[in-house]
């Protein structure tokens, strides 16, 4: 799994940690050493999936990422009980699924929905965290998608909010790295979770055709490189967008 105390004394943020790949991504930290604050509205499952050892090291607390007021508090609770935040990851984000619709019928409902939980989540807990990080230096990381790169049809609004994010990560690299402090985004393709294991067999096997890996990736494969940009190892990397998609768009 790597270095286990590349983490020690850190506190890191994930936003949607309860499960999924946000969940991958809590349990690595966890696994190096760090103190991870998780905000989900059900963060059971990575309650249930963490190792003895590391639990005592994990704040879960379970609200809507959505709510400003909510992120407000669960900030303030995390400085207060945790300490300063060294690592920020902005994980949490999601498509209409079942809502989802070829743009000429979707909604501007659906739309609002997805950039909310996709893209605004994510500047309202950096703007957060960026004070702080100012003074201190640190890492944020942000969970784009390779829909955004590859245009995937019935996902305009997904695309575009994920997007939209590789623009925030670059403009706020730039504001933040004379403070030591890094911004990137990781964009996964196909990655195995609860809403990934509902697809019909068939949808699964056209997105392994699609991927040349051939195969779906799992949380950890992102956890892992989540966990590389979040470290000192990464201080001269910053702006910069990472797909994790087993070779479905290369850039």
């Amino acid at each position: 799994m790597g270095q286990t105390d590349r983490f020690k004394d850190k506190v890191a943020i994930v936003t949607g940690g309860g499960d999924g790949i946000g969940a991958g991504i809590a349990a690595r930290l966890l696994a190096e050493g760090a103190t991870v604050a998780v905000l989900d509205l059900d963060a059971g499952p990575l309650r249930a999936g963490l190792a003895a050892d590391t639990a005592p090291r994990l704040l879960a607390v379970e609200g809507d990422c959505t709510d400003l007021a909510t992120l407000e508090q669960f900030h303030a609770r995390v400085v207060g009980e945790l300490g300063p935040v060294d690592v920020l990851v902005n994980n949490v984000g999601q498509s209409g699924r079942g809502r989802s619709a070829p743009f000429h019928e979707s909604s501007e409902e659906v739309w609002r929905f997805v950039l909310e939980i996709s893209l605004f989540t994510a500047m309202r807990m950096s703007r957060l965290i960026a004070p702080a990080m100012r003074e201190r230096g640190g890492r944020i990381v942000n969970m784009s998608s390779d829909a955004a790169f590859v245009g995937d049809t019935g996902l305009v609004d997904y695309a575009s909010a994920k997007m939209g994010l590789i623009g925030f990560t670059r403009s706020l690299a730039r504001e933040l790295a004379p403070f030591g402090v890094t911004v990137n985004a990781v964009a996964p393709g196909a990655i195995r979770t609860r809403a990934h294991d509902t697809m019909p067999k068939e949808v699964i096997d056209r997105i392994k055709a699609s991927t040349p890996a051939g195969i779906v990736g799992e949380p950890e494969d992102v956890a892992a490189a989540v966990a590389f940009l979040a470290s000192d190892e990464a201080r001269f990397i910053t702006g910069q967008s990472l797909l994790i998609d087993g070779g479905r768009w290369m850039i």
